[in-house]
């Protein structure tokens, strides 16, 4: 299994991708994703070298915009099995204040794929874009259907959607045939006056199946690497309840909304919270949850690489 710089996205924030590379390996990671520091040949190649040395994957974190040319051309140099970007920055539901400023997102994005599924084709090394919490998993599945392109899939997040109510289980279902990358995570809900509150939290501490998770990707797409995204932060509050909530999901239907508000009554426990803790316990925390996330990937999920 591998690590996302994002698992780190609390106390350590990693920035150099070389650095990165090798705390991974320290840890038993099989690989990284990634920004990379540098576009520069020489650091390129160096990675490249110590990730093949190492017998480590690579995949690139990369925007949709700028110059993405430069970036896969790099990503590509460097032995990268992808890129991996995603259209929004924040989450659909808080971002958009109208309908009709989710359809200008939707035509823009939709632009912006299509020119990125050009780049990749040409600089020969996929682009993957991940369920960030904005597309729904239905919305999702039949723009890649559409867009058909051998060299643009998807990153498999395997938790973001429960934001929008999707069924992490249906989610799955409907983008492992496009998986080119993933984040795994385990999930927990709790219930909330607005809706409900939604963690990251280690593997096998949550609500989800990973094993059938990461089975039912392996089937669709069995030389799609695994890559852990467990983010150690504050609940993240969904407020599914409240009218700002369904300005632009208004597709969604009752049976969603009261499936995902069972889920979060049935945790029975306290979510992690990190607030409140000096920059020494954070780090130790957020590391204690990647080491026993890695160790239940290895003994329970039979993932060694």
């Amino acid at each position: 299994m591998g690590l996302a710089t994002t698992c780190y996205l609390t106390a350590r924030r990693p920035a150099d991708t070389y650095e990165f590379l090798e705390y991974s390996a320290a840890l038993g990671a099989g690989g990284i994703q990634a920004s990379l520091r540098s576009l520069e040949p020489e650091y390129v190649k160096r990675l490249r070298s110590r990730a093949e040395q190492l017998g480590m994957y690579l995949e690139v974190m990369s925007g949709l915009g700028g110059d993405l040319e430069a970036r896969a051309a790099a990503a590509r140099e460097a032995g990268a099995l992808c890129l991996r970007a995603a259209c929004l920055s924040g989450r659909r539901y808080e971002t958009f204040d109208s309908l009709e400023a989710w359809k200008k997102f939707v035509a823009d994005s939709e632009a912006s794929m299509e020119r990125a599924a050009r780049v990749a084709e040409k600089a020969r090394i996929p682009i993957a874009i991940e369920n960030h919490k904005d597309w729904t998993a239905e919305e999702m599945a039949a723009y890649m259907k559409r867009l058909s392109s051998e060299w643009f899939g998807v990153c498999v997040d395997t938790g973001n959607n429960i934001a929008l109510l999707d069924d992490a289980y249906d989610l799955v279902e409907r983008l492992a045939p496009y998986a080119v990358s993933t984040h795994i995570k385990d999930m927990a809900l709790a219930p909330a006056p607005d809706g409900f509150l939604l963690s990251e939290v280690a593997f096998g501490e949550g609500q989800l199946d990973l094993k059938r998770i990461i089975g039912t990707i392996q089937k669709a797409r069995p030389k799609t690497r695994m890559t852990m995204e467990t983010i150690t932060r504050d609940p993240l509050r969904v407020p599914c309840l409240g009218a700002k909530y369904w300005i632009t999901m208004r597709d969604r239907k009752a049976v969603e909304l009261a499936r995902t508000l069972a889920m979060a009554s049935r945790y029975g426990q306290a979510l992690p919270v990190v607030k409140g803790m000096d920059r020494g316990a954070l780090l130790r925390h957020e590391e204690d949850n990647v080491k026993k996330s890695l160790y239940y990937a290895r003994t329970a999920l039979g993932l060694t690489a």
